[in-house]
């Protein structure tokens, strides 16, 4: 059970905060503070990244949390010259949710400063640096809270008289539900503990600039403003026209439903359209339907009341006042059940709803955009989708074209997430061949956008630096043989084997499983466990092969796992 950190024991520490309007200054105690709003972090975050690649972000990031951390470890003395070693311990978590960080809950703290002796076990909570990460990146395949993780090992390090370093087993940032950390000295953590320590040592890249002079220019690119709102590129016919209408309905608070295949990048859409809204400087948030259990999804979409049922320890709000103001997105709305759907149908008439447990009633303003990539016609004829409120969502509906329509924008779309993962990655390439180029052109896409976002990213990890990625590192699965004239090594692609061969060997495996009666679940379960098994039980890295996020991947494997 988490110990509560109660900010007012002692003394009221929020006191310590001095705000001098007219002098322009803020203090905590005697040490001079800034505030910066969460959007400049994540601008920082990313300029960081983009610029230095993610191991030297990472470590510049660390070295600035832990000196934070050694200066609040100083602050926590003066202001507790008496405090036992746990209550020295426990300023550090206070501090940094006074400072608007993270909220901290202690599982464990075994502290003996006399002797040396530390060991802590910590829940983070609404971390402001997975939230941004996640929101520039996507889930990444490690841990995210750098700086965070650099002020507790600075903090604990200074105040035990040792190094203690931080270790981040569970992380938002990694789609774990939240923040997990585990703080012990070096010499006590098992294993290779050089990868996390290199972190800490300062990094002099002065005499590097030369050589990421060319990475940089590589990952500055502008956006055509005119022609695609928020960060979409693109030139193709089909989607001018979806970009036309999305403007049309920015000028508008009317609902808006997109709809279009898996993969096309509604959310992005979504995105896109809040940006160009009146509703830009106010909260956009997402939800999908169909990744939270139906027994949840009520109480995310408009919160719960304590004590409302078994587990409700604490009230809190739903996606609905979390976007008051601003836009929120419901993507998969086709999976919401009866219930669900009549109080967000209330919600679009009325404006107002409750939470679980709780009969008063809450006003709220929300610009609604739902999404799905099924027929909610059929849906509602079938009975599984109320009339009404299909009639509600589909009053400006905009269709989002599939990839194959829009074979001329493969290029620029390539050069974005190489742009992309180069830097989330820490890679240097030229580009693609051109070979590789015609194969992306001509495979029909039917995991759409997505799809060719994880084709290059699995290309830019495969590939050695400085190395043009070619088309074996983007479809593993195909057999290229290696050109023998110069007639061959110039010949089209036609004359080689193409990605629309996968196309057919997919369609007979297809035929295969109709014809032996195989249940669908079979097919799913198996699918699933062997995208586990390829990923080396790494759930972010088995989510993205089949175009799932790592929350959406714990939750199919439950599913097939619970009898």
């Amino acid at each position: 059970m988490a110990i509560q950190i109660d900010l007012s024991s002692e003394f009221n520490l929020p006191s310590e905060l001095n705000l001098s309007l007219e002098e322009g200054r803020i203090h905590l105690s005697d040490q001079r503070m800034i505030m910066l709003h969460i959007g400049a972090m994540g601008s920082l975050r990313k300029e960081l990244i983009e610029t230095l690649g993610i191991e030297r972000a990472r470590g510049l990031l660390t070295r600035m949390g832990y000196a934070s951390g050694v200066r609040d470890a100083k602050l926590a003395r003066k202001l507790m010259p008496n405090a036992s070693d746990e209550e020295l311990m426990l300023m550090g978590p206070k501090l940094h949710m006074v400072e608007g960080i993270v909220k901290v809950s202690p599982i464990k703290i075994d502290v003996d400063i006399a002797n040396g002796r530390y060991f802590g076990d910590l829940i983070w909570e609404h971390s402001y640096e997975a939230d941004v990460h996640i929101e520039q990146f996507g889930v990444h395949t490690e841990s995210v809270c750098w700086t965070q993780i650099g002020y507790a090992t600075g903090y604990t390090s200074e105040i035990v008289g040792r190094f203690i370093l931080y270790k981040e087993p569970e992380c938002c940032g990694m789609g774990d539900r939240h923040c997990r950390n585990v703080g012990k000295p070096v010499e006590e953590w098992e294993g290779n503990v050089e990868e996390d320590l290199k972190y800490f040592n300062p990094d002099h890249i002065a005499d590097q600039l030369l050589k990421l002079q060319e990475e940089v220019a590589h990952l500055r690119y502008s956006l055509d403003e005119e022609t695609a709102p928020g960060d979409m590129v693109g030139s193709a016919p089909p989607f001018l026209k979806t970009c036309e209408m999305l403007k049309k309905a920015g000028e508008s608070n009317v609902t808006v439903l997109l709809l279009g295949e898996t993969g096309v990048g509604k959310e992005m859409f979504a995105r896109a359209l809040h940006s160009i809204s009146s509703r830009a400087e106010r909260n956009f948030i997402a939800i999908n339907c169909a990744a939270i259990p139906e027994s949840l999804i009520e109480s995310e979409l408009f919160g719960v009341e304590k004590g409302a049922y078994t587990g409700a320890q604490h009230s809190r709000p739903g996606r609905f006042e979390r976007a008051h103001g601003g836009t929120l997105f419901l993507d998969e709305v086709g999976e919401l059940s009866p219930a669900a759907q009549a109080k967000l149908l209330r919600v679009l008439q009325e404006g107002e709803f409750e939470r679980i447990g709780d009969s008063r009633t809450r006003k709220v303003n929300v610009r609604l955009v739902a999404a799905t990539n099924v027929d909610l016609q059929q849906a509602v004829d079938a009975g599984k989708f109320r009339a009404d409120l299909y009639y509600r969502l589909n009053i400006f509906p905009i269709l989002i074209p599939a990839l194959r329509e829009r074979e001329d924008d493969i290029p620029a779309l390539v050069n974005r997430f190489l742009e992309k993962y180069t830097a989330l990655h820490g890679k240097r390439t030229p580009g693609i061949t051109e070979r590789a180029l015609r194969a992306l052109r001509n495979y029909d896409w039917p995991g759409n956008i997505r799809e060719l976002e994880n084709i290059i990213e699995r290309g830019v990890i495969i590939t050695a630096n400085d190395t043009h990625i070619d088309l074996p590192n983007l479809f593993p699965e195909l057999s290229v043989e290696p050109a023998a004239t110069a007639q061959t090594q110039t010949s089209t692609l036609a004359d080689s084997p193409s990605p629309q061969n996968s196309g057919l060997l997919f369609d007979r495996m297809l035929d295969q499983i109709l014809e032996q009666n195989i249940p669908l679940g079979t097919v799913e379960n198996r699918l699933l466990d062997r995208a586990v098994e390829r990923a080396r039980g790494n759930l972010a890295s088995a989510g993205r092969m089949l175009g799932l996020t790592r929350p959406q991947m714990a939750y199919r494997l439950k599913k097939y796992s619970t009898p």
